[in-house]
């Protein structure tokens, strides 16, 4: 039997459950990301489609708050945000509160190739869920995404 096709432990026996959990996100997290890295459009990179997202989500950010929320030094993530903008993929308003701040947010453009970027998943997800055992195809996927998000929203909080 070929070594891939056996399932295996996420660490060892006595190794406690959240343990357990925890390594199986990351390598779920490590699988995933390489997969959809395969199927973003050619001139998005991973960290672009993920300020995109979020800016998606949060409407606008500063480049300071975009930095902190992907742990990363301002420098890269202005990099990464000067790189979108010169795609038309964000651009920039002012803070209402502060004019000398600019913030970013998503264009109409960057709106289109995020959307395209997850329209390429559908195959996917379709040869997944069809390829999948029932554990996976009967999942509760709402009462999953539930969970995640509450462990999300604390780890965010924890981190200060």
């Amino acid at each position: 039997m070929d070594e891939r096709a056996r399932p295996t432990e996420p660490g060892l026996a006595d190794d406690p459950v959240l343990f357990k959990v925890m390594t199986e996100i990351d390598m779920i997290a490590h699988m995933a990301a390489v997969e959809f890295q395969r199927l973003l459009p050619e001139d998005v990179t991973p960290a672009q489609f993920g300020v995109l997202n979020r800016l998606l989500r949060l409407e606008t950010e500063t480049v300071s708050e975009l930095a902190d929320a992907f742990r990363v030094a301002q420098p890269t993530m202005s990099s990464t945000v000067k790189r979108l903008h010169a795609k038309s993929y964000v651009g920039f308003i002012p803070d209402k509160d502060d004019r000398r701040v600019k913030r970013v947010t998503a264009t109409a453009k960057g709106k289109a190739v995020r959307k395209k970027a997850v329209k390429a998943l559908d195959p996917y997800w379709a040869e997944l869920m069809g390829a999948a055992p029932a554990a996976l195809r009967d999942a509760n996927w709402d009462a999953m995404l539930e969970t995640l998000t509450a462990m999300r929203d604390f780890l965010e909080r924890r981190r200060g």
